[in-house]
C-alpha cells in the first residue's frame, strides 16, 4: 500500500519540459510506475476530437485504374461521358462503388465519384431504394475523415440522396446512429471572423450551415420518427417542422 505521504509527493513530481532532477526517470502516467520514487510523469497524450483522419483505402480507385466505370473523360479534359444508358445500368453494382469513392480527395477520382453519384441519383428512381443497406459504410467512412471539403461533398450527396426517390428519407431513419454522430460535433463550429467576410458562406462551404441544411432536409423527408431520432444523437438540433 502507497500511504498517503507518498502520494502526495508523486503529485509533485516534475513534468517533462521542468528541470529534472538528477537520476528522475520518465515515466507513463496511471500505471504502477507513476507511484515510485525517483520518476517524472509524463502526461496523457492530448485528445483533438476534430483532428483529420486519414481515409481509408477503397476499391474506388482500383476499380477506376481497371477501368471498371462505363464513364470517361471527354477530349477538352471538362466534362465526363458515360459511356452506357445509365438507365440500364446495375445499380446495385456500381452505386456502392461509386460511394466508395466518396472519401477521395484528388481528381480525377475525386470528380468522376461525384458526378457518377449525382447522375445515377438522379436517373435511378426506383432502382435506389434497394442500395440503401449498401450506401452506408461509405457515407460513415467519407464523414469519418474529418476533412471538410469532403464532408461538405458527402453532404450534399446524402441530400441529394434523400430526394431521389420515394421511401428513401424513411428508410435512412435507423443509419441515423450510424452516420449522424460525427456531425454532432462540427455542428456548431461556425467561422467567427468577427467584422470580416466569411467567404467560404458565399461559396456554399461553411460546414457547419450545410449541416443544418442536411439534418432539416433528413427531417423533412424522413417520415414521423426522424426528428426523435436525430435529437437523440445531436442534441442541440431543433426542430424546422414543429416551429
Amino acid at each position: 500500500m502507497v500511504s498517503g505521504k507518498e502520494f502526495r509527493a508523486s503529485l509533485r513530481r516534475p513534468l517533462p519540459g521542468a528541470p529534472k532532477h538528477k537520476g528522475c526517470r520518465v515515466v507513463p502516467a496511471f500505471t504502477i510506475q507513476a507511484l515510485q520514487k525517483g520518476t517524472c510523469v509524463v502526461p496523457p497524450p492530448r485528445c483533438n476530437a476534430l483532428k483529420e483522419q486519414p481515409p481509408k483505402p477503397t476499391n474506388f480507385r482500383t476499380n477506376y485504374k481497371r477501368g471498371d466505370f462505363p464513364i470517361a473523360l471527354e477530349a477538352n479534359g471538362k466534362r465526363i461521358s458515360w459511356k452506357a444508358d445509365i438507365n440500364k445500368l446495375d445499380y446495385h453494382h456500381y452505386l456502392p462503388m461509386f460511394f466508395e469513392g466518396l472519401s477521395e480527395t484528388e481528381n480525377p477520382y475525386k470528380a468522376f465519384a461525384q458526378q457518377g453519384i449525382h447522375d445515377m441519383l438522379t436517373y435511378g428512381g426506383p432502382k435506389i431504394f434497394p442500395c440503401i443497406p449498401q450506401l452506408i459504410i461509405p457515407i460513415k467512412n467519407a464523414l469519418n475523415t474529418k476533412k471538410k471539403l469532403v464532408m461538405c461533398s458527402t453532404l450534399r450527396v446524402l441530400q441529394h440522396l434523400v430526394k431521389s426517390g420515394d421511401m428513401i428519407g424513411e428508410a435512412l431513419v435507423p443509419y441515423y446512429r450510424q452516420i449522424l454522430p460525427v456531425l454532432n460535433l462540427f455542428k456548431e463550429k461556425n467561422v467567427n471572423c468577427g467584422d470580416g467576410i466569411d467567404y467560404s458562406q458565399m461559396k456554399g462551404e461553411n460546414l457547419a450551415d450545410i449541416i443544418n441544411e442536411t439534418l432539416e432536409t433528413l427531417e423533412r423527408y424522413g417520415g414521423e420518427d426522424a426528428f426523435i431520432n436525430i435529437k437523440y444523437l445531436i442534441p442541440t438540433y431543433e426542430s424546422c417542422m414543429m416551429n
